[in-house]
């Protein structure tokens, strides 16, 4: 069998990191697939390893802007992928306007699909933006022959919009960099903690309405007025929620003594991050599968953790939950781990052992697996 993929909207972020981990991980001949092609930019084609059975495709249109890519989809890739022999179409991306059959795709954005999220950018060019993928994402996946949810959270609230999918249906979350696993530390007790050896809370996402990095720091400040030696590293690249977060740090802590806003840090570096905290953070409240709460967990770091969207299905018991809107919440969360440094290291432990079923190998094969029953789901019902 030949497997295409078009990744033409596939430019940045969590899905070029999937792309690239999943085809480093797969070996598709143990599923049928002599040859995988790969259509997209140059960027996201250069970051993919060469295989003897990938063939990676250029196309100059999907190096430019968003109307142009999505013209190459509408009018090119069909005809492309029928020409190359391939026995299905896997878009990633998940919007595809081919018209190729059999198409499998993917949900990787919650925001489209949770109006309660969305509102929080107000009446902007993001909520344009949001909107239309739910448009065009609910229409791709009812037209689909297969989509991949990467939570059972996910798949219910999508399916909640869409309603029923006449396509298959398959819950495969994403693996975890191996750069990232570091067996959880010995937990010092409070008495232990100073200014000269503070706790290090660690918080690392973009900062953007849904995240809440300025309740974390109403929070923070609250434990230190109440002479609890913490300080708070926020790691992130700024977005809609940055004059929000600006306005809170310049009110809580104006000469930055206990709050380090960092910005954006390299994914390579991401980890002496993880490694020098001593609490992770996680305060999201919309999130498809949170690929920074798994790489805390994978850190083997003790977390304090949103309760809303599928954090609970991801950490289970092994974290402190609070409710992200409310610094009061946060703080006691906060303030429970680093009272227990027993529940510290039990935490720790847990979110530890459990992150290690988040494999890109398990990943590639159940992806691989679903694709092929798909195609062979098609082929036994095609017409003579």
């Amino acid at each position: 069998m030949i497997l295409g993929i078009d990744a033409f909207n596939l430019r940045v972020g969590g899905g070029v990191t999937h792309l690239v981990e999943l085809l480093r991980a797969v070996e598709p001949h143990a599923h049928g697939f002599d040859l995988v092609i790969v259509w997209g930019g140059e960027a996201t084609l250069a970051k993919i390893d060469d295989k003897d059975w990938l063939h990676k495709v250029y196309e100059p249109l999907l190096d430019r802007g968003l109307l142009h890519r999505v013209l190459w989809q509408h009018f090119r890739i069909r005809n492309l992928a029928r020409r190359a022999g391939c026995d299905v179409l896997f878009v990633p991306g998940g919007s595809d306007a081919s018209g190729f059959r059999p198409m499998v795709t993917m949900s990787q954005n919650m925001l489209p699909f949770e109006w309660r999220e969305m509102r929080r950018f107000g009446w902007s060019l993001y909520l344009l933006k949001f909107l239309l993928l739910r448009w065009t994402q609910s229409r791709s996946f009812r037209r689909a022959d297969g989509v991949i949810f990467l939570t059972r959270y996910a798949r219910d609230a999508v399916l909640k919009v869409t309603g029923a999918l006449r396509a298959k249906i398959a819950v495969i979350p994403h693996g975890i960099n191996p750069q990232f696993l570091m067996a959880p530390r010995p937990q010092s007790s409070l008495s232990d903690m100073n200014e000269e050896q503070p706790c290090r809370l660690l918080y690392v996402s973009i900062v953007d309405p849904y995240k809440h990095q300025w309740h974390v720091a109403e929070a923070v400040s609250q434990l230190r007025s109440a002479g609890i030696p913490v300080k708070l590293e926020l790691v992130g690249p700024p977005a809609g929620g940055m004059n929000r977060l600006k306005e809170t740090l310049k009110r809580v802590d104006p000469e930055g003594d206990f709050i380090n806003y960092r910005g954006a840090v390299p994914y390579e570096d991401l980890h002496t991050f993880y490694k020098a905290a001593d609490i992770g953070v996680f305060a999201s409240s919309c999130e498809n599968l949170p690929n920074i709460l798994m790489e805390y967990m994978a850190a083997g770091l003790p977390m304090a953790c949103s309760q809303m969207g599928p954090m609970p299905e991801v950490l289970g018991d092994a974290g402190v939950y609070f409710d992200p809107e409310s610094p009061d919440d946060i703080a006691w969360a906060l303030r429970k781990l680093i009272d227990h440094p027993d529940l510290r290291a039990k935490a720790a432990h847990a979110a530890f052992d459990r992150v290690q079923q988040y494999s890109w190998k398990r990943c590639a094969d159940e992806t691989f697996g679903f694709l092929a029953r798909v195609c062979r789901i098609e082929d036994s019902v095609a017409p003579l």
